[in-house]
């Protein structure tokens, strides 16, 4: 069983992390999602650190229950604006339309991920092996159900976090060959990706909410681990 995990990680673009039969299998990054992934040929699921499914109006319901499952953790989820705001040119005018949908503006660090958020739900429009999913609620999970105390970029939250999928059978090799530029957040994030993807391969993965949004293509609004 093959299977990909990805996060964005800035200018470098996009990191990806291969599983086959749950234990690492090598690393990938690209500036274009879509070339990434078509340097993976063979994977059966794909899990994406990307909010891919939106609502017409209102918060989602994912984004919701998951800062309350994370409690100290929760800022690392934001709220993600309804469908029609990603279509205006600028913050304000994004913020403008948020506004109307929801009674609340969408945040600077929301808008900041307009681009990746459209270049990856186009990835997830095209392709159904695509699933949307978030690592602090991987890791919670990898946890026992409990949000980790440290965050993601001090040191004793990086060593948690490659303790927990070394604990799960992902052990990640000192050397990764394409990804040891990438910061070390962004390769935790995309290997806790991964971990959810053969989850998800498996049938096995949890879904937030229980009982899914729809998007308006008609696929499920959700994030699974």
């Amino acid at each position: 069983m093959d299977v990909l995990g990805i996060d964005a990680c800035g200018k470098q673009g996009w990191v990806g992390i291969r599983l086959r039969d749950g234990a690492y299998s090598g690393s990938l990054v690209d500036v274009r999602l879509d070339a990434l992934i078509e340097c993976a040929p063979g994977v059966e699921t794909i899990a994406v650190d990307m909010p891919l499914g939106l609502v017409e109006k209102g918060w989602r319901a994912a984004d919701l229950e998951a800062r309350a499952l994370l409690r100290v953790r929760r800022s690392s989820v934001f709220l993600v604006a309804p469908r029609p705001a990603w279509g205006e040119p600028d913050y304000v005018a994004a913020g403008d339309r948020c506004h109307a949908l929801t009674g609340r503006r969408l945040s600077r660090q929301a808008w900041a991920l307009a681009p990746k958020l459209l270049e990856a739900r186009a990835c997830w429009l095209a392709d159904e092996r695509i699933h949307e999913v978030h690592p602090e609620v991987s890791f919670r999970a990898l946890a026992g159900g409990v949000p980790l105390a440290y965050a993601k970029k001090t040191w004793r939250g990086q060593n948690a976090r490659r303790g927990l999928l070394a604990a799960a059978g992902l052990t990640l090799p000192d050397e990764l060959g394409e990804a040891d530029r990438i910061p070390v957040d962004d390769v935790l994030d995309a290997a806790a990706a991964a971990w959810s993807a053969h989850r998800i391969a498996l049938g096995i993965a949890t879904r937030i909410p229980e009982v899914s949004e729809v998007d308006a293509v008609g696929r499920a609004i959700e994030i699974q681990y």
